[in-house]
């Protein structure tokens, strides 16, 4: 786009000093006169890239047409012009104290070889002066493009350094989330791998004598180890490390949903926990995720939503089981206000071929619900 305004420019200040050279008796031979400023004109082409040099090009254009050609003669209004773009690219494209000292030193220069001698012949100062003004006007006009095409530089800038810092913090986000969730993940199975030490001593004293029982205890460890292998994939396939520490207390699952929303109604915040479907035994995974969600909402709905009504529906199905939590407030259910609670609940959701939605309802409120699929055997 610049290439192009570059060359209409230089077009129509050619053309224009064409039809001035030629239909009016300036001093100086037509094809001389022709010659320089085609070539001062064709500068401009470089404006942009070396505008002191094309300014100071047209300097000496005019001064030779000026004083050196006879009888001495003021400059075409094209050449007027000419000197005009120049001064114009020198404040607007020139680079900082450079700019500035050699567009002074110009205009200086503009003053003491083509109109000192002019007014020094007696020319009236009337027809001087309003060049100067209007230079210093082009001057400024320049230097205010500038300071703007600057300032849009930085913000862009700006914009662009907030982008990466916003994509940093949720980076961050999802890698906390993701030590947390292997954390517990370690914790499941820790357990899992517990029980299966327990039955498989208790399968070896019954061996003796009750083969039935021990049958059992060994079901129990084939069942138990299944789970836990399952758990152990789904974490080496997302989370490459953990920093977690054994431990082998019972894990937080929906059965104990009861507990945690009596917490929150004793925080100041009515829920009402309602149950579809047969409750059924959940993969430990499964269980605490959805244990979890259900809890990330729910604080992130006392926190922030400011409602004063919230729900809480659980729904078992055949191949999956659904959380939902709705409220009634005006807050945005993200937790911290920049989305990183939902990047958790989602992260969590993934982690076992779950999907996560929320937004805000219809009519007010907030809505978090997640779907996890109870396919043990999903990798």
């Amino acid at each position: 786009m610049a290439v192009w305004a570059d060359w209409l420019i230089v077009l129509a200040l050619g053309g224009f000093a064409l039809v001035e050279i030629w239909a009016a008796p300036f001093a100086g031979p037509r094809p001389t006169n022709t010659i320089l400023f085609g070539f001062v004109t064709l500068a401009l082409l470089w404006r942009r890239r070396a505008p002191l040099a094309v300014l100071f090009l047209a300097e000496v254009v005019l001064s030779i047409q000026a004083n050196f050609f006879d009888p001495p003669s003021q400059p075409p209004l094209s050449g007027f012009l000419i000197l005009q773009v120049a001064f114009y690219s020198v404040a607007a494209h020139g680079e900082g104290r450079r700019a500035v000292v050699g567009g002074a030193a110009a205009f200086a220069t503009g003053i003491l070889v083509v109109d000192l001698p002019r007014l020094l012949s007696g020319e009236n100062p009337g027809d001087v002066f309003p060049a100067w003004i209007f230079l210093i006007i082009v001057w400024i006009f320049g230097r205010l493009i500038r300071q703007g095409r600057l300032k849009a530089a930085r913000l862009t800038d700006l914009a662009a350094q907030l982008e990466r810092e916003r994509e940093e913090k949720a980076q961050t986000a999802v890698t906390e989330e993701r030590a947390r969730i292997a954390r517990e993940m370690h914790d499941v199975v820790a357990h899992a791998v517990s029980v299966m030490v327990v039955q498989s001593q208790a399968a070896q004293r019954l061996l003796e004598g009750e083969q039935k029982a021990a049958r059992q205890a060994l079901g129990s460890i084939e069942t138990t180890g299944r789970q836990a292998l399952t758990e152990m994939r789904r974490l080496l396939g997302i989370l490459r490390r953990t920093d977690a520490e054994l431990a082998l207390a019972p894990q937080p699952s929906l059965g104990r949903l009861e507990d945690l929303i009596e917490q929150v109604r004793e925080a100041g915040l009515p829920v009402e926990l309602r149950i579809e479907g047969e409750a059924s035994s959940l993969p430990p995974g499964v269980d605490l995720s959805a244990y979890r969600i259900v809890q990330e909402a729910l604080t992130n709905t006392l926190k922030h939503a400011g409602p004063s009504h919230a729900e809480v529906v659980i729904h078992y199905r055949e191949d999956e089981v659904e959380v939902e939590v709705t409220d009634d407030g005006a807050g945005n259910g993200n937790g911290d206000g920049s989305g990183q609670g939902v990047i958790g609940m989602r992260e969590r959701a993934a982690l076992y071929g779950g999907v996560l939605e929320s937004g805000k309802k219809t009519g007010g409120g907030y809505v978090v619900r997640a779907r996890l699929p109870l396919d043990s055997d999903r990798p």
